[in-house]
């Protein structure tokens, strides 16, 4: 059984992406080579990337929290592969979702310093809207993790099914006959 991510994982590769990003600022400064934010389609993929996951988590959803005998009718049929890797999609969206979100502001940050020359103004509002892009995945990355979470059975484990086997057990006498 898959277990959510943990929040922490979430700032920790946002911190790393952080230190990356701001690096490579750094070093492209340094050396005086031309910083490449990221391109308008970068943040328009990301974006669709998003969607398409979220679509597919919601199938899967839809598929695993409808009754058995009424599947049929959504005409659909989720295979156990597919639930599976629309899981790791989900999470595979939200750590690299983290990690861009670390990368772009990271840049970002270093490039306000010229904020008033044209081509890093330029550079930084890129990067400003590809780490928004990256934002967003981040968080529909963790509403599709969320959606492909099967649903409780009914079986031991369920916690209606402990209560009520708690309550009806039967009488046992000890030795002591107590």
């Amino acid at each position: 059984m898959a277990k959510r991510i943990a929040w922490w994982v979430y700032v920790l590769c946002a911190a790393i992406g952080l230190v990356a990003g701001v690096g490579m600022a750094w070093m492209s400064e340094r050396h005086g080579s031309n910083m490449i934010a990221a391109p308008w389609i970068v943040s328009v993929l990301m974006v669709v990337l998003g969607l398409v996951v979220l679509y597919l988590a919601i199938q899967v959803h839809k598929y695993t929290t409808t009754d058995p005998k009424k599947r049929a009718a959504l005409r659909t049929f989720i295979d156990p592969d597919k639930a599976v890797n629309t899981l790791v999609l989900a999470k595979a969206l939200v750590v690299a979702g983290a990690l861009l979100v670390g990368w772009y502001a990271g840049q970002a940050c270093m490039l306000w310093k010229h904020w008033e020359i044209g081509y890093y103004r330029d550079l930084m509002i890129e990067c400003g809207v590809a780490a928004v892009a990256a934002l967003f995945d981040m968080i529909i990355g963790m509403i599709s993790e969320w959606l492909c979470q099967l649903p409780p059975n009914e079986g031991p484990e369920h916690p209606h099914v402990k209560a009520n086997q708690s309550r009806h057990r039967p009488y046992v006498a000890t030795k002591d006959g107590r």
